[in-house]
């Protein structure tokens, strides 16, 4: 291998630096160590005295807290230890560049994960207080996806400011970034459309958390498809479908094209089932029926219940019952056994009430030929020894 060669010109930086490697700046590294290894025992006491002082309500938002940036804050501690330490250890000036350097990105990274640990225990410290699995959950509802949303917003600001400080750390990427700004005018319009889809969604975002037009577990029905809001994140929504598909739908589409939301008040909805009968149909009687089909059924919540005539063909009339449930699921299971027991009862007592189809014939008289029956005889009382030819008796 040649001494000008482009491995041995890659290799001169690293050959450099363990060129300057001795027994002092292996000390450094001795304290550099000791300095972390003390930073943890402290952590590890700090901690152990913190979680006694909370006790065993984990509920509790400094407790959450604790759990969630454990880990984040020991190794904030040990480079800070780092970082107080370089000052009193000696090293050659290659290192001592790359220490620094390294050392403040941690730092920073380390700065925005905790707070964004601290902003999921919040999170969830808040949304603990209600039960999603209640019957009636449409506060619960609300908080979670008001809660739930800003924080995901809050993760991508963090995200993107913590990434911009540990580029600002590079002066190559300084310069950059003034040269970005001394020609802000054409930059800022190249950015702007290249972002405009992250910014657009990030708007979204805010402005669904905010008015709530649709919240996690509300039923929906979008793009033709009826299910249920599983998440909402800082981009997209995900309906989970009736069927266990799942329905992701950009924020800005939510934003911008309508969609039914059938839980947008309360979790109750009215549900409707229609039969189409023949005109002989006993309309009070099955009034009646519906009636007593919802009392004996338990996923009648009590409230709506009518029955009306809605249509009327040439051949059928519909009726149209509408009964009310706690929630859509309960809905649809209530029309389907309401339907199914109308159609038995219908079936067995009144039969003739089910759709039939009727015709008419038409004779016209010219186009039927009568063959005219014979003249009946006229009666003869003579006997039958009458009509037979009797010899002469002169003879």
């Amino acid at each position: 291998m040649t001494a000008n060669s482009p491995t041995s010109d890659a290799m001169e930086p690293v050959a450099e630096v363990f060129a300057d490697v001795t027994v002092n700046n292996m000390m450094a590294v001795a304290i550099l160590v000791g300095a972390v290894a003390a930073a943890v025992v402290i952590h590890t006491i700090i901690y152990a005295l913190l979680t006694r002082a909370v006790g065993k309500d984990g509920d509790k938002l400094f407790a959450r807290a604790l759990r969630r940036a454990r880990t984040v804050s020991l190794l904030g501690m040990c480079v800070l230890a780092a970082e107080l330490a370089l000052p009193m250890v000696q090293m050659p000036d290659s290192w001592r560049g790359l220490v620094n350097q390294i050392v403040t990105i941690l730092l920073i990274g380390i700065a925005g994960w905790l707070l964004n640990r601290i902003i999921t225990a919040f999170t969830e410290n808040r949304v603990s207080k209600y039960d999603m699995d209640a019957e009636d959950n449409l506060e619960a509802r609300k908080v979670s996806t008001r809660m739930r949303l800003l924080s995901r917003m809050m993760t991508m600001l963090i995200l993107l400011v913590t990434v911009a400080a540990m580029l600002m750390t590079f002066p190559s990427v300084r310069s950059i970034g003034i040269s970005l700004f001394a020609s802000a005018g054409v930059a800022g319009i190249v950015i702007g459309f290249a972002a405009r889809p992250v910014l657009s969604n990030l708007i979204a975002g805010i402005q669904i958390a905010l008015t709530q037009p649709l919240r996690i577990g509300d039923a929906v029905i979008m793009e033709g498809e009826w299910g249920w809001i599983d998440e909402i994140t800082s981009t997209y929504v995900v309906v989970k479908i009736w069927d266990w598909r799942r329905l992701v739908v950009p924020l800005t589409q939510v934003v911008e094209k309508p969609f039914q939301n059938w839980t947008r008040e309360g979790s109750s909805i009215i549900g409707s089932v229609t039969w189409h009968l023949d005109y002989t149909a006993p309309v009070s009687e099955i009034r009646a029926k519906l009636k007593e089909f919802l009392e004996d059924s338990e996923l009648w919540d009590g409230d709506v219940q009518v029955l009306q005539v809605i249509d009327t063909t040439q051949e059928t009339i519909t009726l149209r019952g509408l009964m009310s449930a706690k929630n859509s699921p309960i809905a649809w299971d209530l029309r389907c056994e309401i339907r199914e027991k109308m159609v038995s009862w219908l079936q067995q007592e009144h039969a003739y009430a089910l759709p039939r189809r009727r015709g008419e014939i038409h004779i016209e008289d010219s186009e039927i030929e009568f063959t005219p029956s014979p003249a009946p005889r006229e009666s003869d009382d003579t006997g039958m020894s009458d009509k037979i030819d009797h010899p002469d008796e002169t003879r």
